[in-house]
């Protein structure tokens, strides 16, 4: 059985972790309040210019721009997946949510040699990963993955800058053939209780199915139908409009992605940190419990002492 003093100071050591706890709950849920608004205003304007930008590709020849081309599948097709994990850990299933959903896309229907392999996923295509956050590049790198680049330190305060930097070289990896598509798995803030995984494709620009010949209008809450095989009119020329809008389009989707990462990883921070207190405190009753019981223990055994020496006396 422990001592008093044993009981003590794991009192003391709990009581120093939920401090710290305490601390960190409240950390996350200041910086969550800005990364939420932050979020929410980026939303919008992504879905939109997303929403119109497959409609575009729909329509138009994919030959225009190389960021409209999808290339068919053939042996050795490479994929690229940008993976954007945390900086750092204590957010609950945050970063193991996001690794094992960067698996499962491997796993599926695409691979990564040798090191798929070695984890038991099955292989297939091959695919090169972007790594975005220290966990997911600590964890795919020792892995032997093959890492194309990696960013760390963004999440202190998400930049466009950042956005811009990754999206150029997920440009550069599919112009330059070395990948064939580009797809990027995160995180998305749904609440504070709720962060959901999701697995998008950035390249090529996806493409409506069905929206050939159909009215722009549709898909923006319009149902009016229209005559067969609608098409815009450009000004300027198409060629000169989609080399601004599309990689501008990929920027805004990336950095979409990271802002809603850095707000879910708050989120689940701070849900983290509230759980780790309640159960301090709950640890704390238990210990307090069971030190006075040990301390009842002790005051009886010496009062049945002192008796039983009076006794004999």
């Amino acid at each position: 059985m422990p001592s008093l003093l044993d009981i003590r100071r794991r009192i003391r050591a709990v009581k120093s972790t939920q401090q710290i706890t305490k601390a960190m709950k409240m950390i996350a849920a200041s910086k969550l309040r800005r990364a939420q608004d932050r979020v929410i205003g980026a939303r919008p304007f992504a879905r939109q210019m997303l929403r119109v930008l497959k409609s575009l590709a729909s329509r138009v020849d994919p030959s225009l721009h190389p960021l409209l081309a999808a290339r068919e599948a053939r042996p050795g097709a490479r994929t690229l997946l940008i993976v954007i994990t945390a900086d750092k850990g204590l957010c609950g299933g945050f970063n193991t949510n996001i690794i094992k959903a960067a698996g499962g896309f491997i796993a599926g229907d695409t691979g990564a040699p040798n090191a798929a392999a070695a984890l038991g996923w099955d292989t297939g295509r091959q695919v090169a990963l972007g790594l975005v956050g220290r966990k997911g590049r600590d964890f795919f790198r020792r892995r032997g993955f093959d890492v194309r680049f990696e960013e760390i330190g963004l999440f202190q305060k998400v930049r466009y800058t950042d956005a811009q930097r990754i999206a150029r070289a997920a440009i550069d990896e599919f112009t330059t053939g070395d990948a064939d598509s580009v797809h990027v798995v995160y995180n998305e803030f749904k609440s504070v209780m709720q962060q959901r995984v999701v697995v998008e494709q950035l390249l090529p620009i996806p493409r409506l199915e069905g929206e050939k010949g159909s009215d722009p209008r549709a898909h923006l809450g319009d149902q009016t139908p229209a005559a067969a095989d609608v098409d815009y009119i450009y000004e300027p020329e198409p060629q000169q409009m989609f080399s601004d809008l599309l990689p501008r389009h990929v920027e805004i989707q990336v950095y979409r992605a990271l802002l809603e990462s850095a707000a879910a990883e708050h989120a689940a921070r701070m849900t983290a940190m509230d759980s780790a207190t309640k159960n301090s405190t709950e640890l704390i009753d238990n210990l307090t419990l069971y030190m006075n019981k040990v301390r009842q223990a002790a005051i009886t055994r010496e009062i049945i002492e002192v008796v039983s020496g009076a006794q004999g006396q």
